[in-house]
Order: structure tokens, then sequence, then C-alpha cells
């Protein structure tokens, strides 16, 4: 397993956030053109195809790093949402994304993952207040739920009778 190397608390969450982001790296790397880019839930914009789910997934990793890295008193705008042609064009944003999340946590302390106190804690688009511990269980538990999804589309695309 590669995510046992960091320390504490805070090297948890990092190893455990990459190991997810590796097997949806690796649910990823057989998809053909063709099956990332084919709809199979035509009503729901973020998760219609393969394609719009990874997009999502991408793009919400840069944002949660992003509102803890404004909690620390930064400003980073996150890079724009890129639909691509190929598995392998995802794969390489969801390593860039983890690496800019590495980049935000390293102003983080262990002592400050979790909170007690609403005043330090970031409001999130949605109205949920999350402590950086949470929020990045959250951001764990996205990549692990949209893997599921992902595998689920890539039974539908092999099933030739969908």
């Amino acid at each position: 397993m590669p995510g046992l190397t960091r320390k504490g608390a805070k090297g948890a969450l990092l190893d455990v956030y990459e190991d997810a982001l590796i097997a949806l790296q690796e649910c990823i790397a057989d998809l053909s053109d063709e099956d990332l880019v084919a709809v199979l839930l035509p009503d729901d914009e973020e998760c219609k195809s393969i394609q719009t789910i990874l997009t999502h997934v991408v793009s919400s990793s840069y944002s949660y790093a992003v509102y803890i890295h404004e909690l620390k008193g930064n400003l980073y705008i996150r890079p724009e949402e890129r639909l691509h042609t190929s598995a392998m064009e995802y794969v390489r944003d969801l390593k860039d994304a983890f690496e800019f999340n590495l980049k935000v946590f390293l102003e983080v302390n262990n002592e400050e993952l979790e909170q007690f106190d609403a005043g330090r804690k970031m409001m999130t688009r949605w109205n949920q207040l999350y402590d950086i511990e949470q929020l990045t269980e959250h951001a764990i538990v996205h990549v692990l739920r949209h893997r599921r999804q992902i595998e689920k589309f890539k039974l539908l695309l092999n099933n030739p009778t969908r």
C-alpha cells in the first residue's frame, strides 16, 4: 500500500487521500476514450458520464484544498474545469490536484486539524461547517463514492443490453 509514509494525524489523512486517488486512477486506467464520454445519466449534469464525474472529482479536490488554504489566510484561484477526452489526462489532473493538496497541508499542523470552535471552521458553499479534518475526510469519501459510481458505470458499459 503506497500511503503509509507520512507521520501523525495529518500524515494519515494525506496517506488515505492519496490511496483513494490512486485507486481511482487505477479504476480509470483501462477506460477507452469512447467509454469515458459515453452518457449514461443524461439528466445529471455532473455525473452523466465518467468524463463529467472525473471533471467534478478533480474540481472538488482543488475546492476542498482551497477552503483550507483560505482558512490559513491565502488566496488561490483553482484551475478551470476541463473536460478531457482520455482517461490518462484525468490521471494527470488527479495527481496534480493531490500535489496541490500536499502544498496546502505544508501549512497545517496536527493540532489544527480538529476544531470545536465554530469560528475556526470553514463554511462551505453547501452550508456545512467543517474543520480541516472533517473536510479532508469528506474529500476522501467523495473520491471513494465517485470511484464506486464509475465502477458501476463500467459494468453498464460492458453490458451490451444496457
